[in-house]
């Protein structure tokens, strides 16, 4: 099977925008360039050894544009540059697709501006040989898309010096990837050449060049994939600048150091707008076991006088029951005072608390047992745990499969272990045994597919051999093919992580048996599937691994046989199966969270409302901006909602449950986008428990209710579009917008001056005097104007000439043409969205073509109860699962309210088409007045609209939806409304 790429994801499309919009006016790439007339071609230059970048634009520019990138963004904009330091972050969550998002910004770049030469910098061969795999599966895609530009990449080998002269010498797009450790290790004293990476020394193929002096004329630019793993200490910081970059770009979702952030999608989006599987874990924790000296480590502490610890134990209480709880002991300490007296504890006296970070640990005068942080003793039995979890994770496995096979999607499981041994091992003779994990599979395995519910999935196959067919296991193997526990980051990985790379697509596939992972390291970094359903981690301790590069193997949207990406938490749910309970698996997770992320759960920060877009006067939209967002913030202060800090109080989620939250009067127009984000910041991790997860049945009372079925017939018609376009229209509309809104400057030198402090600190730049000087003459490349707006607006020759003489601000052109040029394409595309909305029109198909109510047994739906589901009478399911908690609010409304009838959230594949892509509205109702009047309504509630779909493409859909509906007629209403009170209070007038 082959995957297929989407090419119009709106956030994806928005991280690449943030790099591309960096370099406004720098000349644009020449359309009619050819080979052999690169010398005069801008974002290019000819060295004495190759071709590289140039850059026309200064740092006022660039941060200029930076600044109106971070606006748009929402993200906190950078009052300077460091002088000649292009260092920019874009930070993705895991499995939203980063890396496809850098490859397509280099094809970008070089189509916009001619930009030719990248460096992909790895930190480990696991990623090394995952971005390789992605430039070879993304190729087909991007030559579709790129009108078959060429490009040429390659793995950096110091044993293949030739591909560094090819990539310095070509005038195709290049892009090398290399591992931070083949470029690290470099020596300034001649001497000691011999020790540095071959990289870094002269060779007599290279013309008794050094390999990374040509790299360094082509003023590459530099992509590092992971910063966290790679530029992270002195020695890597300096490998990188010798790379000479002219620009640096820092992809990651965990930055460690910050840098210039241009764009951002953080772990709480990604869940809200579902661009990743929705978490749950499945946990097993002990409970009412305490027949040992039962003894958990939870921390030291040696900041006070006398050395304590704290240590979770049984404990009697004073009704003679036995609990477990924490207690804060001493040097000297006897466990069975503790615990009340219990036997268990008789000889537990504590001899020593050690403190040294990174091997604390408590020991017993009279016992043997070393007790160390996060380890317990005297608990269930490991390997008892262990076998729960993998019977547990086989049956997620196996109901899974009854689902998502039908639609064509094959479910994967991954499993960790830390020791290669409990999978496979050795025997006497050198002959490979299974292992204790493999033992308890096949068993399990074995006994879970002869239940009848799983009849179906193994009609043709032999259940006696079944088992030893779907797993198998990754790891790396020594010189004698002898299987090892490593680290996963040295070269005897490399085969390990080849194999599991080259079987990526062929491991989605129905025709492999293969559905079943064990890994030791191989499969923790670099490496996701996204078919992986379920991760289990079976360490023999607690996991050490980070829960975030434990999820992370697993979060991406999954493929269908065709390779192509499915949507909706109904179908992409990861199940982890912890070594530890629900809770404090997610506690850990959003921890992770906070300190790797910066992202502040509960925190307001001063710029959060900036990038509000708000109707003008004029009709032209503009965003609040930082001041008008630290109005509101204020005005949240004042009102009780946060403190001076900006957390948030008890006070603000109680205002938004009741839909009653103050803002400033003169921002009441965006009333819905600052309560959207206020949700937001509300909001923590949605992680679901397993256990509370339930299937949810049809409510067969509203099901075969006459009147749903009648409600039913009037809404379930599909429809198709037709655009009456007048390119009349469009030319007055964006003659008059670029006549009042067109400014467009020189080009400009900037001067500066500066004094040098030198002391034992460095050297200090102390700028003393800064201006400008104008560039009115300059003799440049004229960029063909016709063929840049034919190219980005898809309107004809014809048009844009029309828009061009009409408007006369043609002078402007002269100024500044790729100033000129951009600003008229954003006009241009904002008048054409706004006009092929206004001019659609729904037609109805035919009474053949509609989604049939029955869809709804067929599909099953699935909620939890202490999480997102709520009792439901009137509804056409037993329980409303929401999304959010306005989607509670009015669910819960419909319930409580006496002239709602009856009502349905609409599913996921009740979806309207647009020009803009799909549109799925949330409510369908029926409104009931004393059993008179009958009013029937289709509703999209704003307020639950992430703030990223409130932008004018989610507006434009809405407009869409209601024309649907118009076209359908049937007495049915399309509302998009902000309060139930309001809808209600309007429409049921008695």
């Amino acid at each position: 099977m082959k995957l297929q790429f989407d090419k119009d994801l709106e956030y994806q499309h928005q991280a690449i925008a943030s790099i591309v919009d960096l370099f406004r006016g720098q000349t644009p790439m020449q359309t009619n360039f050819t080979v052999s007339a690169y010398k005069g071609q801008i974002g290019i230059y000819d060295s004495a050894n190759g071709i590289g970048n140039r850059l026309e634009l200064d740092e006022d520019e660039i941060l200029e544009n930076l600044q109106e990138i971070q606006l748009r963004n929402g993200l906190p904009q950078t009052k300077r540059l460091k002088a000649g330091n292009f260092d920019f972050d874009v930070e993705m969550e895991t499995g939203t697709g980063k890396t496809y998002v850098y490859l397509r910004t280099i094809l970008e770049l070089h189509e916009k501006y001619g930009f030719s030469k990248f460096i992909i910098v790895v930190p480990s061969i696991a990623i090394k040989e995952g971005v390789y795999k992605s430039l070879q599966i993304t190729k087909e895609h991007f030559q579709d898309l790129f009108d078959n530009t060429i490009y040429n990449f390659f793995i950096y080998d110091s044993s293949k010096l030739e591909q560094v002269r090819s990539f310095a010498v070509s005038d195709n797009i290049e892009i090398m990837v290399i591992n931070i450790d083949a470029f690290r290790k470099s020596f300034t004293d001649p001497t000691k050449e011999n020790k540095a990476n071959i990289i870094h020394r002269t060779n007599d193929r290279l013309n008794g060049m050094k390999p990374i002096e040509l790299i360094q004329e082509t003023r590459p630019f530099v992509i590092i994939d992971e910063p966290q793993s790679v530029d992270t200490t002195p020695k890597s910081k300096e490998a990188i600048k010798s790379l000479n970059p002219l620009c640096t770009l820092r992809y990651s979702a965990t930055h460690v150091e910050k840098h210039n952030l241009v764009y951002k999608l953080d772990a709480v989006d990604s869940y809200n707008l579902e661009l990743v599987k929705q978490i749950e874990v499945a946990g097993f924790a002990t409970r009412d076991y305490h027949n040992n000296a039962y003894l958990k480590l939870l921390s030291v502490d040696n900041k006070k006088s006398t050395i304590t610890a704290k240590i979770e134990m049984d404990v009697k209480n004073n009704k003679g029951e036995v609990k477990r709880s924490t207690v804060t002991l001493k040097r000297g300490d006897d466990l069975y005072d503790k615990s009340k007296g219990r036997d268990v504890y008789e000889g537990y006296i504590i001899s020593e608390i050690y403190c040294e970070e990174g091997n604390e640990y408590v020991a017993f005068t009279s016992k043997p047992d070393i007790l160390r942080i996060g380890k317990a003793i005297g608990d269930v039995d490991d390997l008892a745990i262990k076998e729960q979890q993998i019977r547990k994770t086989i049956e997620e496995h196996l109901n899974k499969e009854l689902i998502l096979n039908k639609q064509g999607i094959k479910v994967l499981s991954l499993f960790f272990i830390d020791r290669v041994a409990n999978y496979r091992y050795y025997d006497k003779d050198g002959t490979t045994q299974k292992g204790i994990y493999a033992q308890l599979f096949e068993k399990h395995y074995s006994d879970l597919i002869r239940q009848p519910k799983y009849n179906t999935l193994f009609k043709d196959i032999d259940l006696d051999t079944a088992a030893e067919d779907v797993h198998n296991g990754y790891f790396s193997a020594d010189k004698k093919g002898i299987l090892k526990d490593t680290s996963g980051s040295t070269l005897d990985d490399e085969d390990a992580y080849n194999l599991i790379m080259k079987d990526k697509e062929r491991l989605l596939s129905f025709d492999t048996k293969l559905r079943f992972i064990f890994s030791h390291s191989a499969l923790r970094e670099g490496w996701d599937n996204p078919n992986v359903f379920q991760i289990c981690t079976l360490n023999e301790t607690r996991s050490e691994v980070k829960k975030r590069q434990e999820i992370g193997r697993g979060l991406r949207l999954s493929v269908n046989q065709d390779g192509e990406r499915q949507h909706g938490f109904s179908i992409n749910t990861l199940t982890v199966m912890a070594n530890e309970s629900y809770e404090d698996f997610a506690d850990a997770l959003q921890k992770e969270y906070e300190t790797e992320s910066g992202i502040r759960f509960g925190v307001v920060e001063s710029h959060l409302f900036a990038n509000i877009p708000a109707k003008q006067i004029d009709g032209s939209i503009e965003y609040l901006g930082q001041e008008a967002s630290e109005t509101i913030v204020k005005d949240f202060l004042d009102n009780g909602y946060i403190d001076e800090a900006g957390k948030v109080q008890d006070k603000l989620k109680l205002a938004l449950k009741d839909g009653k939250l103050n803002i400033p009067k003169e921002y009441e127009t965006v009333r819905a986008e600052i309560t959207a984000l206020a949700r937001k910041v509300c909001s923590s991790l949605n992680i679901k428990n397993n256990s509370d997860k339930k299937t949810i049945k049809l409510n067969k009372q509203v099901y075969l209710d006459p009147e749903f079925k009648d409600l039913w017939d009037r809404i379930k018609y599909k429809t198709t579009y037709s655009v009456d376009f007048d390119s009349e229209k469009l030319i007055d509309e964006c003659c008059k917008e670029m006549q009042n809104s067109l400014s467009v400057s020189s080009a400009k030198l900037v001067y500066t001056k500066a004094g040098l402090d030198i002391g034992v600190g460095g050297v200090v730049a102390k700028e003393s005097d800064r201006y400008a000087v104008g560039l009115n003459d300059l003799q440049e490349n004229i960029p063909d104007i016709i063929a840049y707006l034919q190219n980005e607006t898809n309107l004809t020759r014809q048009t844009i000439v029309e828009i061009l003489l009409r408007s006369k601000t043609i002078h402007l052109f002269k100024k500044n043409p790729q100033r000129y040029m951009e600003q008229v394409v954003q006009i241009i595309t904002a008048k054409m969205r706004l006009m092929i909305v206004d001019g659609i029109k729904y037609t109805k198909i035919g009474d053949d073509e509609y989604y049939a109510q029955e869809i709804f047994e067929k599909e099953e739906l699935t909620g939890y109860l202490s999480k997102n589901m709520i009792e439901s009478k009137k509804s056409v399911y037993e329980y409303v699962v929401y999304d959010s908690a306005n989607e509670e609010s009015f669910a819960t409304s419909f319930e409580n309210n006496k002239n709602i009838k009856l009502y349905a959230k609409l599913p996921n594949w009740f979806t309207i088409a647009t020009p803009l892509g799909t549109y799925n509205p949330d409510w369908v109702v029926l409104i009931d007045i004393d059993g008179k009047d009958k009013l029937y309504f289709v509703l999209e509630t704003k307020g639950d609209i992430m703030f990223d779909a409130l932008r004018p493409t989610e507006s434009a859909k809405i407009k869409c939806g209601r024309k649907h509906f118009e076209a359908l007629g049937n007495d049915v209403a399309f509302k998009d409304i902000d309060s139930f009170d309001e809808f209600i209070e309007q429409e049921v007038v008695v």
